[in-house]
């Protein structure tokens, strides 16, 4: 409950926080003032956060980065390494300019076409008369920068709304993904994934199997996007439908198989990890079709478990072996995506498997969450500032008794 002080009436509120003002000499009247500066942020305030914030080279590298990346083709960009940097960076800005303008539509192509023109073919006039020097402007700069500020507010529109499809997606995908510490007796298990963009290509999954035991399943779809991300939720939901009925992995990996293969879609396949675990049962069985080879980890070294058969949705005649493991207390499976051994930082150097298992070989006392925890954070820190190019998922598993 909110006490006004003795002769105080008034109450500003002003970005969410309630202030008593002093009571005015008018009696019963009482001013109210509304402020909402975070629903309705001025210009100059926005502008002077951004310029708070800084680093400005470094995000400007970043942007030229990703303009190359997205608008040339490799090899283009393998011609301009070799070239000297004049003509280098000629080439770049020509090329990019041009990859640009074709993937505008035809209004966007001739609106942009014009205000270039009309910008061009502009003149300034200038005279000296005896009140000093004056300028005179075309009218066809104004026509010219009316086009392209136009061209940019329509492209700007689709990008927002492509944005707000996006996070609508991603926030489906997080009301699908487990508990990132399902409790599994005689078991340890942290599950992790983040995307690289608005929605998430890997898959990270805990699921009820079929005679008391439980699931988990970490994979890849090739490619990134939606796409991606609507192929992973679709080898999600088989799982979910098929794993209580089917008491062999293997007869599980064929089936998700037959069906991504029926209905194929060009260029999309996936890698997949499935494990299968009981409570208080140091067994574990998996299945690796295509995916990153898992790593047990103990005090005594680390051992690669294989990266296994082909992925999902390549071809018919795929067939998927199921092998069996026996953990002991203290033991840590540590099953990944390859957005961790190939993050960049920002001089292209990639995390490598070398790092991982050096990491992994540091962290090997530490309980599930931390162990996983931490080595996110040593990842985050090796590629700093530079934008990350791949999802990123982790499932790390001991055994407790």
């Amino acid at each position: 409950m909110l006490k006004l002080q003795p002769g105080y009436a008034g109450i500003l509120v002003e970005g969410g926080i309630l202030r008593t003002g002093p009571r005015q000499s008018q009696e019963g009247k009482v001013r109210l003032v509304i402020r909402d500066k975070e629903r309705d942020p001025t210009i100059w305030g926005t502008l002077r956060k951004d310029v708070e914030q800084g680093d400005f080279i470094q995000t400007l590298r970043s942007e030229a980065q990703e303009l190359r990346d997205f608008y040339l083709t490799e090899e283009r960009r393998d011609l301009l390494r070799r070239m000297s940097p004049a003509k280098r960076w000629f080439l770049l800005a020509w090329w990019v300019l041009k990859s640009m303008f074709f993937k505008l539509n035809p209004m966007r192509r001739i609106l942009l076409a014009l205000g270039v023109v009309f910008i061009m073919s502009s003149t300034v006039t200038v005279t000296n008369g005896n009140e000093g020097i004056s300028q005179e402007v075309s009218g066809r700069v104004f026509v010219g920068a009316v086009a392209l500020v136009l061209v940019l507010m329509l492209e700007l529109k689709d990008k927002l709304l492509a944005h707000s499809e996006l996070r609508e997606g991603r926030a489906i995908q997080r009301a699908m993904q487990p508990d990132s510490s399902p409790a599994v007796p005689g078991w340890r298990v942290w599950l992790y994934t983040y995307p690289a963009n608005e929605v998430c290509g890997d898959i990270i999954d805990f699921f009820p199997f079929s005679g008391n035991s439980y699931g988990l399943a970490t994979g890849d779809v090739a490619g990134k996007g939606l796409g991606a991300a609507l192929l992973m939720v679709k080898i999600q939901a088989l799982l979910h439908a098929f794993a209580p009925d089917m008491p062999v992995l293997v007869t599980l990996a064929a089936k998700v198989n037959q069906i991504l293969l029926r209905d194929r879609i060009p260029g999309r396949f996936a890698s997949l990890l499935l494990l299968q675990i009981a409570p208080d049962s140091g067994v574990v069985r998996y299945v690796n079709a295509g995916h990153m080879p898992p790593l047990l980890v103990s005090q005594t070294g680390i051992a690669d478990l294989g990266k296994g058969n082909a992925a999902m949705g390549l071809a018919a005649d795929s067939l998927f072996e199921q092998k069996e493991l026996t953990m002991s207390q203290g033991q840590t499976l540590v099953l990944y995506s390859d957005g961790i051994t190939e993050a960049e930082n920002r001089d292209g150097e990639s995390y490598g498997m070398e790092r991982l298992e050096s990491v992994c070989r540091s962290l090997c006392t530490l309980q599930a969450r931390q162990f996983g925890e931490a080595l996110v954070a040593r990842v985050e820190a090796f590629v700093g500032g530079s934008r990350r190019k791949d999802d990123i998922s982790l499932i790390v598993l001991q055994r407790t008794l």
